[in-house]
């Protein structure tokens, strides 16, 4: 599970009073997240749940894989635009609903809690045959489509005989996959200098004929295109069994064999909205209302593919999802204000523009067609428009993390007065309430120590843990106010982070004491923002071996969490900074890149997968690492935080009077710090952390590489930086590289004293052995 930062978190002023939860990052859904942070509603905490972060456009899908756009020209990136709508991002897959209580379950996060909840997850091929779930490559989910593509093209390449393909579904997305897909392979081969070898193309139909809900003009343009392509067609054949290289159709009557089997039939919907007890018709999809409202449940709304109009059925495009955007953000709206919702009524016929592969476009609507390359250039242009819409996008319309710009708005779109909210007490009096606090730690999962007489479990007033004979107490403090719009990912990575200073000790952690302020909310929204971050915190802990023993809870401006923790080490096993010697390899078991790639994010210049790598590194535990770095010998060793790599390696020369040799070729960065650092996004700790370059012997011969800004840059729950023997460090590296840590490297070597003080000495580019 991963989560993105967001901008709603960092102001903490705004009272939350509802919950709007979006499941599905879908074309009605972006709509909605423009059209919300264009303009806010007080009081409204607007939470998105998206299996990806990256959300394709399906209309440019086909030219996509026929190769005329790239991954980003057809994908809206999720991350900057909720950044902008001042929405949480969870990147995470919905598995069910609990409709009586409200909730949302995810496959890898605790519930999450809604007041609305809006449904817009599209549709998935309907596998209905014997097999084709275990031998078909279906066109959704893109990210398979796209891997699986790549992998047919390569097998085309080193095949020594004609490659064959069925493609199962001829309506307009098995048509058009089928042409670009014979696009890109043409093209491909004949670059390569081996045309004749092309594949073989089979489309099955189970209608009497291709593309079944368009006009017969069209059906033959189309038909005539296939043929001149060597495209086979089979009509009136349904697919009915799938086994490893070949299918039947009609029931066993015939059967083809074929070197790859693409799957792309008539929409199908996923189980979990009928399972959660939703209405939904014989297909499975979401019954819904004029108002685009379920019509069980009037709190849950649905659009796009997932949807079905009871009083007006249409087919599958995402024209309907598109026009539906705009309707389901006024009735969103006017649900939470309790007015009257405004229907939705779909067109009759609407604009079909299905592309032949090679930028050549046939279009209908009702009984018209026209044809021509000219409409590839328009529908080239239509697409790039609305892609470019949700991805370009301002810096800020408003801050929504400052009551007073919300002055502006009608008072219909205010959810409460913000002049009535009471002032809150200090001191005590500022602490969250006993039964709200007991209720969640009771619903907590922590684990106990036989070494801790006084935990959580009592009524005392202080933890008492015992120190092993032979054993030294170690002791650190840390926490920040929340980096991530998801609690109980922020719970997670605080862990983590805090973890990191007992681990770069060598150490064992033993008991952890945390301290929460949450902002204020209504009671039951507080309650379930504690038992979030609790939760994550409480899983990380549970993990490490580490018993959460009590800790303070207040009320605030902004979310904050801070762990104290405790540990224990052998006195002779314990690693420090000023253990490092002359010859030592250094090696960090980390990226670096968290400060730049967020500093980007808030202004909405990072990529969606930046942002879920330096996720992803952020929740990596060190604890293996670290008992990895003792078992070869490690010699000293810090984790690599707020300081930044200069800083943090800095401390250690300086300990252990020594002097290091960096190779910043060799430093491991996460995706897009590059780019991020090249557009001058820094964090706001890097200035302070750029005063420590005097540290480095020889800056002005470094100074003018693009990337070395970087190693000011400053990390949250970042990787450990050791020293450790040269005969042992390849071998180090290769075990990190097991255990997960893939960005391991050896970075630079230490060095003797050359001068009165310890010094860094950079080097652009080569490599240490």
């Amino acid at each position: 599970m991963k989560s993105l930062f967001s901008r709603t978190m960092n102001g903490g002023r705004d009272l939350v009073l509802k919950d709007l939860v979006l499941v599905g990052g879908g074309h009605s859904h972006v709509i909605v997240l423009k059209r919300l942070g264009m303009n806010p509603m007080p009081g409204l905490r607007v939470t998105m749940i998206a299996r990806d972060i990256h959300t394709p456009y399906s209309g440019m899908l086909p030219g996509f894989v026929a190769g005329h756009y790239n991954f980003d020209d057809i994908h809206i990136d999720l991350a900057p635009l909720a950044q902008f709508a001042g929405a949480r991002l969870y990147h995470d897959e919905v598995v069910g609903l609990d409709l009586a209580n409200r909730k949302v379950f995810c496959r890898d996060r605790p519930a999450v809690s809604y007041d609305i909840l809006s449904i817009d997850i599209g549709s998935t091929p309907s596998l209905t045959a014997t097999g084709s779930a275990e031998h078909a490559l279906a066109i959704k989910p893109i990210v398979t489509l796209i891997e699986r593509l790549e992998g047919l093209k390569t097998r085309v390449l080193t095949s020594s005989y004609p490659f064959k393909v069925g493609v199962v579904g001829a309506g307009a997305a098995g048509v058009e996959l089928t042409l670009a897909v014979q696009f890109a392979v043409r093209q491909l081969l004949s670059q390569r200098g081996l045309l004749g070898n092309e594949p073989k193309f089979h489309l099955f139909s189970a209608a009497q004929s291709i593309l079944p809900t368009h006009n017969r003009l069209v059906r033959k343009k189309f038909e005539r295109v296939l043929r001149t392509r060597g495209v086979h067609i089979h009509t009136e054949a349904r697919v009915t069994a799938l086994e490893a290289g070949a299918l039947s159709v009609n029931d066993g009557s015939d059967r083809f064999e074929f070197d790859e089997i693409m799957w792309a039939t008539e929409a199908g919907a996923q189980q979990w909205p009928a399972d959660s007890g939703l209405d939904v018709d014989r297909q499975g999809f979401i019954c819904v209302e004029d108002t685009l409202q379920s019509t069980s449940n009037p709190e849950v709304f649905a659009s796009g593919d997932i949807s079905s109009m009871v009083h007006y059925p249409h087919e599958k495009a995402g024209v309907f999802a598109v026009r539906q955007g705009p309707r389901l953000e006024v009735n969103l709206r006017r649900v939470l204000q309790r007015k009257p919702l405004k229907p939705f009524k779909p067109q009759r016929n609407f604009l079909s523009l299905v592309s032949t592969g090679d930028q050549y476009v046939i279009a209908s609507r009702g009984s018209w067609s026209l044809a021509g390359r000219w409409l590839w250039q328009l529908k080239n242009r239509i697409d790039r428009r609305f892609v470019r819409q949700f991805n370009n996008l301002p810096t800020m319309v408003q801050d929504v993390t400052n009551p007073s710009s919300f002055k502006a708005l009608a008072p219909t779109d205010v959810l409460f007065d913000l002049s009535k909210v009471a002032m809150r007490c200090g001191g005590c009096g500022s602490k969250v309430g006993s039964a709200l606090l007991d209720k969640v730690l009771a619903r907590l999962s922590t684990i106990r120590r036989g070494d801790v007489l006084v935990g959580l479990e009592t009524l005392d007033d202080a933890s008492v843990e015992q120190v092993p004979s032979g054993f030294a107490a170690v002791r650190t403090i840390d926490g920040f106010r929340a980096i991530v719009d998801d609690p109980y990912t922020f719970g997670q990575i605080t862990t983590i982070h805090c973890l990191g200073d007992i681990h770069a000790m060598g150490a064992e952690p033993q008991t952890a004491l945390a301290i929460v302020t949450l902002p204020l909310s209504t009671e039951a929204k507080m309650e379930s923002l504690l038992e979030e971050i609790l939760t994550g915190t409480v899983n990380v802990l549970n993990a490490a071996g580490t018993a959460l023993v009590g800790g303070h809870t207040t009320e605030g401006n902004e979310l904050f969490l801070g762990l104290a923790l405790s540990g224990i080490v052998e006195p002779t096993q314990m690693l420090r900074k000023s253990g490092m010697k002359p010859g030592n390899l250094l090696i960090l078991t980390k990226p670096l890149g968290i400060g730049t790639i967020f500093a980007a994010h808030m202004q909405l210049k990072a990529k969606g997968r930046w942002i879920d790598a330096a996720m992803q590194s952020m929740l990596q535990s060190s604890s293996a690492a670290s008992q990895c770095l003792r078992r070869h010998g490690a010699t000293a060793c810090t984790d690599v935080t707020g300081f930044g790599l200069v800083g943090h390696l800095g401390e250690m020369v300086r300990a252990s009077k020594v002097d290091a040799h960096l190779d910043l070729s060799a430093v491991p960065l996460l995706d897009g710090s590059q780019e991020t650092i090249a557009g001058g996004w820094l964090s706001s700790l890097h200035p302070q952390n750029f005063r420590l370059r005097s540290t480095i012997a020889n800056i002005e011969e470094i100074a003018s590489s693009p990337i070395y800004p970087i190693i000011f840059d400053p990390q949250t729950a970042g990787g450990l930086l050791a020293s450790v023997p040269a005969e042992r460090a390849n071998t180090c590296v290769t075990e990190l590289h097991g255990l997960g840590y893939i960005h391991t490297s050896i970075i630079g070597v230490v060095e003797p004293l050359s001068g009165r003080d310890a010094s860094i000495r950079i080097k652009v580019s080569g490599g240490v052995t």
